[in-house]
């Protein structure tokens, strides 16, 4: 009679084939991504939430994320990913460095208000007040060359390009953050006012002879 017990770990992938635990990982950031876009606030998800509409045991979540800190943090990076791909291919889609600028802008810009709860996680929750979350440092190292690439073509005004990019930054997200939080305000359109932006602040201007508004060039020489 062998009374040897079976091995825990042929149990175990059995019932998690190779790949399972990836999607279910994937799924549960998918529906955390949803649920805090809608709530707002990092604070307000709750774990064992999420589990019911992914459709597991509020275990099966610990498994992969050791507490809600954890799981907004990677639902945020995740986030963070899809957002900077999407800047990519605009940039490589655009007409020269000035065009790449305001597209990549106007992206993120444009991401923020259609996704105004999870902007508000991202950049005004506690969690964003008490965690450091590096992987936002893309967003401003990306900025600061694709304003270097405007200066070294002669599209925008010599100067320190970190210093404009961080001028740049803070125009876009205190304008977004007013859009979201002052939502009674008649605000311009948000296009119109980034190419205000990068006049002022990149000097870049109108393309001349552009048939729509917003499409900008740089100052000539």
């Amino acid at each position: 009679m062998d009374a040897t017990p079976p091995p825990r770990s042929g149990a175990r992938s059995r019932n998690n084939p190779r790949g399972q635990g990836e999607r279910l990982r994937a799924d549960i950031i998918t529906t955390a991504t949803k649920m805090l876009d809608v709530l707002a606030d990092d604070q307000a998800l709750s774990m064992r939430a999420v589990a019911r509409e992914v459709g597991i045991a509020a275990t099966s979540v610990y498994l992969h994320f050791a507490d809600r800190d954890a799981l907004v943090l990677a639902t945020l990076e995740h986030c963070h990913r899809d957002i900077m791909r999407a800047m990519e291919a605009a940039e490589a889609a655009a007409a020269d460095p000035a065009d790449a600028l305001r597209a990549r802008t106007l992206l993120l810009g444009t991401w923020a208000q259609d996704h105004a709860g999870l902007y508000k996680v991202l950049y005004e929750s506690t969690l964003n007040q008490r965690v450091e979350m590096r992987f936002k440092q893309d967003f401003r190292e990306s900025c600061v060359a694709a304003v270097e690439r405007c200066v070294e073509a002669g599209l925008a005004a010599p100067c320190d390009p970190r210093a404009m990019a961080l001028d740049l930054m803070a125009a876009v997200h205190g304008s977004v953050s007013m859009r979201i939080n002052r939502c009674d305000t008649p605000w311009p359109p948000f296009p119109d006012q980034l190419d205000r932006f990068l006049q002022g602040l990149v000097g870049l201007r109108p393309r001349a002879g552009a048939k729509g508004r917003g499409e900008l060039r740089g100052q000539p020489d």
